[in-house]
């Protein structure tokens, strides 16, 4: 029988644990900084349904943006920040104890 506690879901990170901010961080986190349109594109998401959740991350400091200008078109690379990365972590953490709790029940069961 399991000794491990209870997973308290109250303290999952509403800020990552969305699918697309879930995605955007484990992009930067494992390719490195993108620019907006790769990012979109890696996602497979429009402009509007990114462009919400990149202010979001960016506003908790969970990404940063360097805008600059190529030419005259503006160009946008993020970057996950140090805080990103762990609470990118920890929500990984918090699922990975989630897994190991559902498939420990599953073997009791068996």
């Amino acid at each position: 029988m399991s000794t491990e506690p209870p997973i308290n879901f109250s303290n999952i990170d509403s800020a990552v644990h969305g699918p697309i901010r879930l995605g955007v961080l484990t992009a930067l986190q494992a390719e490195g900084p993108m620019d907006f349109t790769t990012l979109k594109k890696r996602l497979q998401v429009a402009d509007g349904a990114i462009g919400t959740h990149l202010q979001k991350l960016e506003s908790i400091q969970y990404i940063e943006c360097e805008k600059q200008f190529i030419g005259r078109r503006p160009k946008s690379t993020y970057r996950i920040t140090p805080t990103g990365k762990i609470s990118l972590f920890n929500y990984l953490e918090m699922m990975q104890q989630l897994i190991n709790s559902l498939a420990e029940k599953e073997t009791e069961n068996k």
